[in-house]
């Protein structure tokens, strides 16, 4: 499946909630969200259809996304049949981690491959402020079960924000050099209620921690290792170094809407379509997606959503 710029499409996204166990301040707005009733999101019946549509028409890579996607009642089920689907090579998870102490075992049963766990501080207390209450032992409770249920390639995502937790790029460094880890340091995107937190280059890593040496790339990440390092680190500078040429994914929200570009404001609806007609519309989608995100010109993501409401 390709798009009109001739790019690959082999990635989803598939958002199985809007909902969250934290409201960082980034992401979320302060009060939460609303629960929507069942029948304005997909069931899990639907999310797996549209996996296997996407499949179908050359996706390989399916990640399960948020809000938080753990906190979605039937996330297992949904897990084994999407890792159960001919021609997934890779299925992977993407989590605030809180829930992992009690779910990393089951997700490696139900066919998960890889997690990304979001970490944006290592302080207590820092952690608390930014989630509105979330306890960071729990995440770190969570990376350890899953590197006891045999989870490896985990990522931790790290969104830099100035002022914020830029004096913590050495610990997170350690941390890769430590721990067989990829620690992601991702730019912040003006999309919903990041507009209002203060950016940073991913550059300002290099900068910080000049020993850092590069190794292949991986996707849209940079990748560096320190010297004796067991795991790695990634740069995903969707501002500063605009990857679009090389974005591979397409996006569908809880509400079974595909979004070819995360800062698009184009929905294409897929709830109340089967078989052909489905993977008619996703082929479509996949098509419409634009050459590149105009937030650099314009300062502002297109997206028309806030991050949980799309997946991240």
């Amino acid at each position: 499946m390709r798009d009109n710029c001739g790019r690959d499409i082999t990635y989803l996204r598939l958002s199985v909630t809007d909902l969250c166990s934290f409201r960082c301040r980034y992401c979320m707005p302060a009060q939460g969200v609303p629960k929507r009733g069942h029948g304005d999101i997909c069931s899990l019946e639907e999310l797996a259809e549209i996996a296997r549509a996407a499949v179908d028409c050359g996706v390989r890579k399916v990640r399960l996304t948020g809000g938080e996607p753990l906190v979605r009642r039937g996330v297992l089920d949904l897990c084994r049949q999407v890792a159960a689907i001919p021609g997934v090579e890779e299925l992977c998870l993407t989590t605030n981690g809180a829930a992992l102490p009690r779910l990393a075992g089951p997700l490696k049963e139900a066919g998960v491959d890889r997690l990304n766990v979001s970490l944006d501080s290592l302080r207590p207390d820092r952690f608390a402020h930014m989630t509105r209450g979330g306890r960071l032992e729990d995440v770190l409770q969570g990376l350890r079960a899953s590197a006891a249920a045999g989870f490896t390639g985990t990522k931790l995502n790290v969104v830099l924000m100035k002022g914020f937790n830029d004096d913590e790029i050495p610990r997170f460094v350690e941390l890769s050099r430590l721990y067989p880890l990829e620690v992601r340091f991702i730019e912040l995107m003006p999309i919903g209620e990041g507009k209002a937190a203060q950016f940073l280059p991913a550059e300002t890593v290099l900068e910080v921690c000049p020993g850092l040496c590069p190794i292949e790339g991986s996707g849209v990440a940079r990748r560096f290792r320190s010297p004796g390092g067991r795991g790695t680190v990634g740069l995903i500078e969707a501002m500063s170094r605009r990857f679009c040429a090389r974005c591979d994914r397409i996006r569908v929200t809880a509400d079974g809407k595909l979004k070819p570009c995360l800062h698009s404001d184009q929905e294409i609806p897929l709830r109340g379509l089967h078989g052909e007609a489905l993977r008619r519309a996703i082929r479509e989608g996949a098509a419409a997606k634009p050459e590149a995100h105009r937030m650099t010109e314009t300062g502002r993501s297109q997206a028309g959503r806030n991050m949980h409401q799309i997946g991240g």
